[in-house]
């Protein structure tokens, strides 16, 4: 695969920028809430409830965006979700208590909702077949990197000017990114200035080469019920589980049963998220090369996969069960390096299974699927501290979460669950 001296190349350093604010952001409060614990006097069950706040306008704009991305175009609706997230989070630096607090992380996770369904949508416009999970892959890799620098970042900023100075910081560097994208990215390729015929007809003929049997338009009810949607959303679902368990409780983990410090949490958390873009940019890559070797798509993305998935589900199970604080980062930090191994593969199989002009209404009802985890798992995590003065369960039951994802993924969805493209008038 060559992207050197293509287009295509600045479109997906943009996504891959985006994803990196989008998860510095998200990941700021969980960074902040030992100091705003502080301020606030937050009891565990009421952390529990607005790290989950997130994810109720998160899961309902994760749908909404994807199918506006499909009516409107991704490129506006990714511009009005970062300068939306970004006010929201500004709006973090003024709250004055736990209801405040609340309403704004729901606004957050509300402008939040689009980025992952819509920078998929673009993925699949500007790249080939042959690209699609690389591309998506260093796209979302920007998540786990955006992780790992959410923790020295905010941490240095929360002990050097106060935690509310973080997301105004946060909120600025957003806004200045929705400013850039509006200048350099169009709707498609053939639209933009930059793109040369020869990388024009590389993306086209990429794109004719993945179209099935023609039929029917599929509507927008048949999308959302085919098995493969619905199927890989559960499955998704169960990723993201783990994934708002570690981005959520992981650092209090540190600071409350393992007794680090607050600096010392801010560095050592970030751990997991390096492993974590190595997986996300290494499962890409490792999917299309399985396919390129086989040419056998569906089976390219589910073995990497299950198998990530389950035993990464297998790592946060021990991580809770570890005594030594260094044992319990260290496999914290390989669990997170195969989750992300296994992300890439999740949005190239949702654009494997519907028509092109609907990935945008899939991949957005997918994640929003696989997001109410977002909603229920944080609040239940701290339901389960509080009532048990430990973190055991919690970790068990994330992992047992993670074990249910990768085996359904593995016996319901193959290959012959793709929609077809509609007939051309």
């Amino acid at each position: 695969m060559k992207f050197r001296g293509q287009y295509r190349t600045t479109i997906l350093a943009m996504l891959l920028l985006a994803t990196v604010i989008n998860y510095i952001d998200r990941s700021a409060l969980s960074i902040a809430m030992p100091f705003i614990t502080r301020d606030f006097h937050l009891s565990a069950s009421e952390k529990g409830v607005i790290f989950g706040a997130f994810s109720i306008g998160y899961a309902l704009f994760n749908f909404l965006g994807g199918y506006f991305s499909d009516r409107f175009g991704a490129r506006r609706v990714l511009s009005v979700s970062m300068t939306g997230w970004s006010i929201a989070c500004g709006l973090t630096a003024a709250v004055s208590g736990f209801w405040s607090m609340l309403l704004v992380r729901i606004a957050f996770g509300m402008g939040e909702g689009p980025n992952a369904a819509t920078a998929n949508k673009v993925v699949n416009t500007w790249f080939p077949v042959g690209e699609r999970a690389t591309a998506a892959g260093i796209g979302q890799a920007g998540g786990p990197i955006g992780g790992a620098l959410a923790g020295p970042i905010v941490g240095f900023l929360a002990l050097a000017f106060g935690w509310r100075a973080s997301f105004m910081v946060m909120a600025v560097l957003g806004i200045l990114w929705a400013v850039a994208w509006r200048r350099l990215s169009t709707e498609n390729p053939a639209q933009h200035a930059r793109v040369k015929q020869a990388e024009l007809a590389h993306i086209e003929a990429g794109q004719e080469a993945v179209k099935p049997r023609t039929g029917a338009k599929v509507s927008i009810r048949e999308v959302i019920t085919t098995r493969a949607v619905l199927v890989t959303g559960i499955s998704l679902f169960c990723y993201n589980y783990i994934l708002f368990f570690f981005i959520s409780w992981f650092p209090s983990y540190l600071v409350d049963a393992k007794n680090i410090s607050l600096k010392d949490m801010s560095l050592v958390s970030s751990l997991p998220w390096i492993t974590g873009a190595i997986g996300f940019l290494s499962g890409g890559f490792l999917c299309d090369a399985i396919y390129k070797r086989t040419g056998r798509r569906m089976f390219s993305r589910k073995v990497v996969l299950v198998t990530s998935l389950l035993i990464a589900a297998a790592c946060i199970m021990l991580t809770g069960l570890v005594d030594s604080v260094w044992t319990a980062v260290g496999v914290m930090t390989i669990a997170i390096g195969l989750l992300m191994l296994a992300a890439p593969a999740y949005w190239a199989m949702i654009q494997d299974s519907v028509p092109r002009h609907q990935v945008g209404t899939a991949s957005g009802f997918m994640h929003a699927l696989a997001n109410c985890s977002g909603i229920i798992g944080p609040a239940i995590t701290g339901v389960l501290i509080q009532s048990t003065g430990s973190f055991v369960s919690a970790f068990v039951l994330a992992g047992v979460v993670g074990l249910v994802g990768s085996l359904i993924l593995a016996c319901f969805v193959d290959s012959s669950d793709r929609l077809p493209e509609p007939t051309l008038a």
